[in-house]
Parts: C-alpha cells; structure tokens; sequence
C-alpha cells in the first residue's frame, strides 16, 4: 500500500509538468481557420483573414489553414467553431453577424455566442459605403433624400441578403430619413453588383472593402460612409451623419475559439493577433487598401463592446421586421 501511494503522488507531481509540456509544445500541427462566409463573398473576410493566418503561421511556425464554411448569415460556420475540439487546434473569424446581429434575428441558433465561444481579439472596424448606380441624378445625401422623397416607393436598394448588416444599414437610413425605398435582396452583395452598376436597383450599402474599389473604378458614384468619422481610405467621401445626425452603422471582424480552449493557448493567440495587428504592414493594407479602422486587440473589453453593439443595432433589427429561422 506504501508503495502504491508513493506511485501515485509521483503520477500526482508528473501531470503538472506534462501538462506544462503540452501548452508550451503548442501548436504541434496545422490550425484550422474557420470563415463562416463563403470564398470570394466580398466584404473583406477573405483578405483579412489571409493577412491574419499568414502573419500567424510566421509568429508560431505552423500553417493556419483557412476553411470557408459558408452560409444562413455565418451561423453554418460560426456553429462548427462552437463545436469544434477545444485544443487549440481549430479557431475562426467571427463578426457582426454571428455575435450581434443573428442572436437579434433568429429565433433559434444553434450556437450561443456568449457561452460557446471565447473572443480571442477584435482585429478590423469596418465602415459600410453608400454607392449609387451613374445614372442616378444625385450627387450628396441631400439630393438622394429629397429624390427619395419626392417619389415614394420608386427606389431601391439591394443587401447581401435579409438581416445582414447591409441591409439593416438601409432600414436605419429609411427609418431616420424617413423615406420610403425597397428592400431587394441578393445572395451575397457580389451578385448585386452587376445590377447596381446596369442601374436595375439604384443603391446599395456594402463593406468598405468591396465598395472602394468599384467607386475608384468609376463604376459607382460613392455618396456616403456610415461611421461617425470620414474613412482615412476616402477623406473626401461624407459621412451620412453630416446630413443625418447620429446615424451610425458599422461592422466588425474578430477572432474566437471554442469555449474551454486552454488558456495558456488562448494568451498566446491573444499576444500573436496583438503584435500582427501593430506591424506597418498589417496597418498599411487595412488603411489603404481596404479601409478598415483598427480596433483595440485583445480579450479586455469585448463583452462591453458587444452588448453596446447589440443596443446600437436593435432599433434598425425591429424596423426591419426581419425573424428568421
């Protein structure tokens, strides 16, 4: 019996230490990378999350392998990140949709976003950018209000698709300009380009990181943006809040793990997205070329954030008239 006990508080005094091993051996194979979006959705979630896996595969020395799983508004993808192993070995991007605006709109998810998930960091800001098709005679806010006014019911916008943050984005513009313009929606607002640009719908909110590009290409006339300060992307381009005071509507990107991932693994992560985050070259391309505002990184705060986020949205959410299932 002596010797039994002396064998298990050897046992006892081994576990810590392995365990130790472990963390520290962290990551020991590829890490999935789960995108609740589909490749190519536009919006930015495919180059920021590239940029991210590419500047973390550098830090840990390991591949970060991005898994697109797209679909239902992210909650497909968001799910499977839920119920994913929580080792360390599966992570994924999480935003507007999955932790503010779904939980909002559907009646039943299949994942709770403040218990099945751990935030590890926010990582980008985004603005949404009001563009209208060329041939729609307006070139300011002013104008598209009063055009909108003058003839009710005649205008419309096209979303990414009912409930996203694009199409809430419109109802807060209906709702506080007091207009009245169609919902159209698309699936995915890359299919809704080709006829905003042929003029069959006459407007659209999109993500900063899609609509730039169209409106520099002189295909779009670029009216607006909806954060509260000009895009340092487009200095030139007006808020809408310069002509509706107090109307904001931005989204969010940001890195989670399953619940119960270790937390030394979780520090890790945390202080890995931190310093990729600060480096010239990560703040140059969120800048420049996407237009993307950089966020505190980090866990601290982020329940804060989030249930302000939440509050932000729940007028445009009821306006909408959107529940889902």
């Amino acid at each position: 019996m002596k010797r039994r006990h002396l064998l298990l508080g050897s046992a006892a005094a081994i576990a810590p230490s392995f365990a130790a091993r472990a963390d520290t051996a962290w990551p020991a194979k590829p890490i999935r990378f789960i995108v609740p979006f589909a490749a190519g959705g536009g919006g930015g979630t495919d180059t920021v999350s590239r940029l991210i896996c590419d500047r973390l595969g550098h830090t840990f020395d390991q591949s970060f392998v991005i898994d697109n799983k797209g679909g239902a508004g992210g909650n497909i993808g968001t799910a499977e990140l839920a119920r994913s192993a929580p080792d360390g070995y599966t992570i994924g991007l999480i935003s507007v949709s999955s932790h503010t605006l779904n939980p909002m709109l559907y009646r039943k998810l299949s994942y709770d976003p403040d218990k099945d998930l751990v935030a590890i960091s926010r990582v980008a800001l985004l603005a949404n950018f009001l563009g209208v098709t060329r041939s729609l005679p307006v070139s300011d806010m002013a104008e598209l209000i009063a055009l909108c006014k003058k003839e009710p019911g005649k205008y419309a916008f096209a979303s990414s698709g009912p409930g996203t943050s694009l199409h809430l984005s419109g109802e807060l513009f209906k709702t506080m300009a007091g207009i009245d313009i169609q919902h159209v929606p698309y699936k995915g607002a890359g299919v809704a380009y080709g006829d905003l640009i042929a003029g069959t719908v006459h407007m659209m909110f999109a993500n900063m990181p899609s609509m730039l590009p169209q409106v520099r290409d002189g295909k779009l006339k670029g009216l607006a943006v909806t954060s509260a300060e000009r895009s340092k992307a487009a200095p030139d381009v007006p808020t809408i809040a310069e002509t509706l005071p107090g109307y904001i509507a931005t989204s969010w990107y940001g890195i989670a793990a399953p619940a119960g991932t270790p937390e030394p693994i979780l520090a890790k992560l945390e202080a890995a997205l931190a310093a990729a985050l600060a480096t010239p070259e990560v703040q140059k391309r969120w800048q420049d070329d996407l237009g993307l505002d950089m966020p505190p990184a980090g866990r601290a705060g982020f329940a804060e954030f989030l249930a302000a986020d939440r509050a932000h949205w729940a007028p445009a959410v009821k306006a909408s008239g959107v529940r889902l299932d």
